[in-house]
């Protein structure tokens, strides 16, 4: 086993600044955190996605339905999987929508994607219980729903109640997961120029 001796006149060397702390400059640390109107423009983004990509896979699926004769009857035969299929698209298609979103945010801010994406999810996670409270709130005024006309699923009330509280929790954990990585994605775009500056 070797030693090295280091002469008593020769300074020590400070390892070099972090490239993460040496690539931003301290003047640009003011427009970290979050910024509403990237959130609120990516969650513009969302919702346009989320009308486009369902009408979309409305349309596919109807089609396919007329192709190969499936209609409302052998739906009705098997309400399980019709009812898992039509829930598995849906957030399958709103979890692509809030992945875009979130991109959108991302890219707009430069700095904190993670957050952006998370903020665009807020949003929406606020602007649906305001509407679902005021649903609620007309419904029970002026029995808005009363007169609409609901399919008989063949399923009991405690099979829909868990399958909803599934669905709804498997929607906010896969739409905030995914809005969240495309808020770090856009981010990338504003880190590839970094490097070349």
């Amino acid at each position: 086993m070797s030693t090295i001796t280091v002469p008593a006149d020769q300074p020590l060397r400070t390892p070099p600044p972090s490239a993460e702390k040496s690539a931003v400059d301290p003047e640009l640390l003011s427009y970290r955190g979050f910024k509403f109107g990237a959130a609120f423009f990516g969650w513009l983004i969302t919702i346009s996605m989320s009308v486009l990509l369902l009408a979309a896979v409305s349309a596919a699926a109807f089609g396919t339905a007329q192709v190969l004769d499936y209609t409302t009857s052998d739906a009705k035969a098997q309400p399980g999987a019709a009812s898992i299929t039509a829930a598995a698209v849906t957030i399958f298609m709103l979890t692509l929508a809030f992945y875009t979103g979130g991109y959108v945010a991302g890219r707009l801010a430069r700095f904190d994607g993670g957050r952006q994406g998370f903020g665009v999810w807020m949003i929406a996670v606020l602007v649906g219980a305001v509407a679902g409270g005021l649903t609620w709130f007309l419904d029970n005024q002026y029995d808005v729903f009363g007169n609409l006309h609901r399919p008989s699923v063949a399923l009991s009330d405690n099979t829909l109640l868990l399958g909803s509280a599934a669905a709804a929790a498997a929607l906010l954990v896969l739409t905030l997961i995914a809005a969240i990585i495309g808020g770090k994605s856009g981010r990338r775009y504003h880190d590839r120029i970094d490097e070349l500056l």
